[in-house]
């Protein structure tokens, strides 16, 4: 049987395909989580052969979760499904570990063979993605970049982003001109807005 932990912050959606993959006889969930810390903990404690996981979600995303299995030599092997076909976000995904890329359009019959194949040791993605991934460029933010501009796009002023942080006002002034300056954004609106579209964020 290979062991599967299901992530994803919309209900529906979580039990849809919690419900769907059980249907299987050779896959069985051993745990579902609705955030990215909720996810983490979990695989933790289970150690599953399998992550499926959304990429946008409170707290830490998919590919958080899947960099962070992968720092702490978990046997698990991530597979990610979402509504967002960003080349940037392929990209980011290939970097942390993830083995398997879907949309959620995908068939259930096509995500469950995904499943399978990453399970034994095979990589899964879409080869239109892979190429939209290939001519996309390199995402120019640093993770401390992303992490300030992902505050930003939350409305939150440069002192609580700061606080959040740890870091002072002026240091967080400066990343923000500087992602905004790598993304051609002309302010920190319009430079999430950019880097969010092409999956940087």
């Amino acid at each position: 049987m290979i062991r599967i932990v299901v992530a994803e912050d919309q209900v529906m959606v979580l039990g849809a395909l919690a419900s769907l993959l059980a249907l299987e006889p050779d896959l069985t969930i051993v745990g579902q989580a609705r955030d990215g810390e909720a996810a983490l903990a979990l695989v933790r404690d289970v150690v599953p052969d399998i992550l499926l996981t959304d990429i946008e979600m409170p707290g830490l995303t998919g590919i958080d979760i899947a960099a962070a299995i992968g720092a702490g030599g978990l046997a698990t092997r991530v597979v990610i499904v979402t509504t967002f076909a960003r080349p940037g976000y392929l990209a980011r995904a290939r970097e942390a570990g993830v083995r398997g890329y879907l949309l959620k359009d995908a068939p259930i019959d096509t995500l469950a063979d995904a499943i399978r194949t990453v399970a034994a040791g095979g990589r899964v993605i879409p080869p239109e993605l892979a190429a939209a991934a290939w001519d996309a460029g390199t995402d120019p933010l640093s993770a401390r970049e992303r992490a300030v501009l992902r505050l930003a796009e939350e409305g939150l002023p440069n002192k609580e982003i700061a606080r959040r942080l740890a870091l002072s006002p002026g240091t967080i002034r400066n990343y923000l001109a500087d992602a905004a300056a790598k993304v051609g954004g002309g302010n920190r609106i319009e430079a999430g807005r950019l880097a969010r579209s092409k999956g940087w964020l």
